[in-house]
């Protein structure tokens, strides 16, 4: 399927590893110029080597954390007038509520609310002038299935989700469309950390901490980062129009909600 949107440019945040490298790659399969991102300025530069040497399309490494204002004027300073918007940032490491501090709740907010809502501040009017933008929130399934150990990421994630769905109402009849992708059991870094915690708390081997996470999910599985890039892609087509406000869940059938 030519989702249509080859020679378009797009922002991704995040890009040099894990569900924003996919996504990137998705997008630069489909013909799409990619400004990648990361504050690591050697894995950036790499990443965009790789990427324009694989896919032919133009791909700018734009060294900036997302986080701050800085870092997002910088992404836009490379690229003022970007077709596809991809928020990503890093998420909170589990925590209890019980001792989260207001620091951590600060840096929370930066980065899994503030860091979305300033991109989409500068990226959406430009957007509705030109008639047409495509947004995808990289967010969690923690949105809608909260975990007790999950409320900083909880907290900020809900509250964009909110504003989402606000202002995608308005937005959508100039053709921007802008939806989240709610990720759970990818089998990424973050993975990899929560698989390590199964090790050390409950004394088993890597391999059985693995097959104890695939025996939560309904496909008994782990899900792909490129399964989550190619749903990215597909949300980001020139067909999509008339999707927009939506949380797609992409964790191998496992929601438990009826909507």
């Amino acid at each position: 399927m030519d989702l249509g949107i080859a020679g378009r440019w797009a922002i991704v945040a995040a890009s040099t590893r894990g569900l924003g490298l996919a996504c990137a790659e998705s997008l630069a399969r489909e013909g799409v110029n990619v400004v990648i991102n990361s504050r690591n300025a050697q894995e950036c530069t790499q990443v965009a080597a790789e990427i324009h040497s694989r896919w032919s399309v133009h791909a700018r490494a734009v060294t900036a954390d997302v986080s701050t204002t800085e870092g997002r004027a910088t992404l836009f300073d490379a690229l003022p007038d970007p077709d596809i918007l991809v928020t990503n940032c890093a998420g909170p490491s589990p925590t209890s509520f019980f001792t989260n501090t207001s620091e951590q709740w600060s840096e929370a907010f930066d980065m899994n609310f503030y860091s979305a809502v300033g991109l989409l501040q500068l990226a959406i009017p430009g957007m509705r002038e030109r008639g047409f933008g495509r947004v995808v929130n990289i967010t969690s399934a923690m949105v809608t299935t909260p975990h007790p150990f999950m409320t900083l990421s909880i907290a900020a994630r809900t509250a964009l989700t909110g504003v989402v769905a606000a202002i995608s109402k308005e937005v959508v009849a100039d053709n921007v469309t802008i939806n989240n992708i709610l990720p759970e059991r990818i089998n990424t870094a973050r993975q990899r950390q929560m698989a390590d915690l199964q090790v050390q708390f409950k004394g088993i081997t890597l391999e059985e901490a693995y097959a104890e996470m695939a025996q939560t999910i309904a496909a008994k599985r782990l899900g792909r980062p490129e399964e989550v890039g190619e749903a990215c892609a597909f949300l980001c087509g020139a067909q999509s129009g008339f999707i927009s406000g939506q949380n797609l869940h992409l964790d191998g059938g496992s929601y438990a909600g009826l909507i």
